[in-house]
């Protein structure tokens, strides 16, 4: 069985989300960020980053296997059983672009707009406006590729998709309409009735 570490953040929420499309037993550690338990010796003993998610799964290749870092537990688990990442090379690649995508712009970006719109002690009008900016361009070029293809990397659901929605579901957060980018919604209401998306979004409870 693996382990998860994680709270109720989108990449948290990513890891739930895959566990839960691929059907696997898994406990969950709560691992309260508010508390600052990421930062207590055990949990540094498995991510020395001190950040959410990380799995430990006993089972891994040449034994247990301690792992962070979302996008790579993503890959890891979509390699180790065989789905949510095509084995055609073109296609594979497509997937691991927007994965990055994610990696590299959704998630600092949006996660930027969270600090400076709802937790910034003080108000800085520069870094809403430049990160509300940059947030709204992100939504603008996933409603373009949205309306090219079903999804993110194409016409099958991917770990690009599972990795995008729980940053996408916090819209709200970054004053965001959807309606403003008819793909994205049309993809996001179709990813969040999935029923294991659905699960995952409800971890750690």
């Amino acid at each position: 069985m693996i382990d998860l570490y994680t709270w109720g953040t989108p990449n948290g929420r990513k890891v739930s989300i895959m566990l839960e499309e691929l059907d696997l037993p898994y406990k969950v550690h709560a691992i309260n960020i508010g508390k600052d338990d990421q930062f207590k010796p055990e949990f540094i003993a498995i991510n020395p980053n001190s950040k959410i998610p990380a799995i430990v799964d006993p089972d891994g290749p040449g034994g247990k296997l301690s792992l962070f870092e979302s996008g790579a537990i993503l890959i890891y688990l979509a390699e180790k059983h065989g789905r949510f990442l095509p084995k055609d090379p073109r296609q594979r690649y497509i997937v691991l672009q927007w994965l990055m995508f994610q990696m590299g712009g959704v998630g600092p970006m949006f996660g930027q707009t969270h600090h400076f719109l709802r937790n910034a002690p003080e108000d800085v009008p520069y870094g809403k406006k430049r990160y509300h900016t940059e947030t709204k361009r992100l939504y603008g070029v996933m409603n373009k590729r949205l309306g090219e293809a079903k999804y993110l990397a194409g016409d099958e659901y991917t770990i690009a998709d599972i990795a995008t929605f729980p940053w996408v579901s916090r819209f709200e957060w970054h004053q965001v309409d959807l309606n403003e980018f008819p793909n994205v919604k049309r993809w996001f209401d179709e990813i969040a009735a999935r029923p294991a998306v659905k699960k995952g979004m409800a971890v750690p409870g």
